[in-house]
């Protein structure tokens, strides 16, 4: 096992806690971006009923102000048809015929010409003038309406433009006239000049991309805010149009659609207003609908953007000094059970693995073997070559030892001085003795030290044992110090072997 490694129960603890560090950071970026789209998707829900309110209540205040005007206009008529039904009036002067005819006519803004057709479409009676202009309307789609139809509803005909005074595009309301036995006898007419709608629309706040329109029942645009001069839409028939036809059938509410004039994305609100053949609709860009909550949203996500950014970057600075620390640590850790000089398990160490190899061989019922081994004359080797040279020594040695072992179990140590200990879990008499003769061998064939005519040698004690209960480390080690005694007694250089004694036999002998 390398020696400066920290154990894997450990090294899981960390690196545990650096993913757990990274992982719940993430976890809390997810949540806190989740979180904020779930409320920028419910403002979105929320800006979108905003709008259909506003939208709704400019719908309902423009419907009441169309209809009471247009009741002004009905009120008018109605009191021309009943004067005109009048057989006394006829009689009177034209001056206060004119008056009785067309007095309640002066009370409705914007108002154009009031005048009464014959069956002919020829006038005969002008709010204009006590005598009527020569001129015909059987040309006017309300006229023939009229004509064709039965219906005493009110007509709203239009857009058309002026043929005296103003000159000005107008719309026309207007009545049937007809017998004591229902056949049609005529019609009361009285225009309404758009500027009235153009001024109406232009107090109302809906928006800079946004429209207001007044269609008739017929599906013409009698009027749009805003419009360019040249009023470009006015007097269309959208009749056939998907959207004028949804309109229609639900007589009121909200709908979002591509508009089919501009291809926008479109929030249409609507209402009929009243009884009368007159249908606002409010068309509200996704631009003006959604301008406010786009603000706030891109305040918000930026906010929220600089707040994961400023979260993630803090968990990796935290997780950048948890690294730090723990490098240190296992440095530490490392210092702690290595030897300087070597690199090499310290006697700390080896006395740690030496325990737990002791109760692992106990568990397994497989032998240990411990080797003690001793560079072979050091002190002349030191005196030779002074302390520099003897640690480059050490080192080689050390480097050989470290080489030779291979098995992740096996651990080499630093002793002390010029001794170095090894441990062979899992070995046996015969294996700890090739693995000693191994490491003799791989160290006296080292090169010549400045070219020394003495090789470095080692003298290797051996001992091995089966631990059982009540057996102690301290008697192997006793019996490799025994063994190493012996074969530097004997010559040195060389491997020799010394049984486990147990203590009480040990203090006997």
């Amino acid at each position: 096992m390398p020696l400066t490694a920290k154990p894997p129960f450990s090294r899981g603890i960390r690196s545990g806690s650096e993913k757990m560090l990274m992982l719940g950071s993430a976890v809390a970026v997810a949540a806190i971006l989740a979180i904020v789209t779930w409320l920028l998707f419910r403002e979105l829900g929320t800006a979108n009923e905003a709008a259909v309110r506003s939208a709704n209540n400019v719908v309902q205040l423009i419907d009441a102000d169309v209809q009471r005007n247009a009741e002004l206009y009905d009120t008018s008529l109605l009191g021309l048809i009943a004067a005109w039904r009048r057989p006394d009036v006829m009689t009177i002067s034209p001056e206060l015929r004119q008056l009785v005819l067309f007095d309640r006519a002066t009370a409705a803004p914007f108002k154009g010409d009031v005048v009464l057709l014959d069956d002919t479409g020829r006038i005969v009676a002008d709010s204009t003038s006590l005598t009527p202009r020569l001129d015909n309307f059987s040309d006017r789609p309300g006229f023939q309406k009229h004509r064709e139809s039965g219906s005493l509803a009110l007509v709203v005909d239009g857009p058309f433009l002026s043929r005296w005074g103003f000159k000005d595009l107008c719309i026309s309301f207007s009545r049937r006239l007809p017998s004591a036995n229902g056949q049609f006898v005529g019609i009361a007419s009285a225009s309404m000049r758009l500027s009235y709608f153009d001024q109406l629309f232009r107090t109302l706040d809906i928006g800079p991309t946004s429209t207001v329109n007044l269609l008739s029942a017929d599906g013409v645009m009698l009027a749009r805010q805003p419009d360019d001069n040249n009023r470009t839409f006015i007097g269309q028939n959208f009749s056939m149009r998907p959207n004028f036809k949804r309109i229609l059938r639900e007589v009121n509410g909200s709908f979002a659609a591509i508009s089919e004039l501009d291809g926008a994305q479109r929030l249409y609100t609507f209402s009929r207003v009243g009884d009368l053949p007159l249908i606002v609709v409010v068309a509200q860009s996704r631009d003006d609908v959604y301008a406010l909550w786009k603000r706030n949203a891109l305040l918000v996500a930026s906010a929220t953007g600089l707040l994961c950014l400023g979260i993630l970057s803090l968990s990796w600075l935290l997780g950048r000094q948890l690294r730090l620390r723990q490098n240190a640590e296992r440095e530490l850790a490392g210092l702690a059970s290595t030897d300087g000089l070597t690199g090499l398990a310290n006697r700390r160490r080896l006395d740690q693995v030496l325990k737990q190899e002791w109760a692992r061989g106990m568990r397994s019922e497989r032998p240990l073997a411990l080797l003690m081994i001793d560079v072979d004359h050091f002190k002349a080797f030191n005196d030779r070559h002074g302390h520099h040279g003897g640690d480059v020594a050490l080192r080689s040695v050390a480097q050989t030892l470290t080489a030779s072992i291979r098995r992740p179990g096996d651990l080499a140590a630093r002793y002390g001085g010029e001794e170095f200990m090894v441990v062979l879990p899992e070995t046996d008499k015969a294996g700890a003795c090739v693995i000693a003769e191994k490491l003799r061998l791989a160290i006296e064939a080292l090169p010549p030290f400045a070219e020394d005519t003495v090789p470095i040698t080692v003298s290797i004690g051996v001992a091995t044992h089966l631990p059982a209960t009540h057996d102690l480390p301290e008697p192997l080690f006793h019996a490799a110090d025994r063994a190493l005694y012996r074969a530097k007694k004997q010559g040195r250089n060389r491997v020799e072997f010394e049984p486990y004694v147990a203590p009480s036999a040990e203090s006997q002998a």
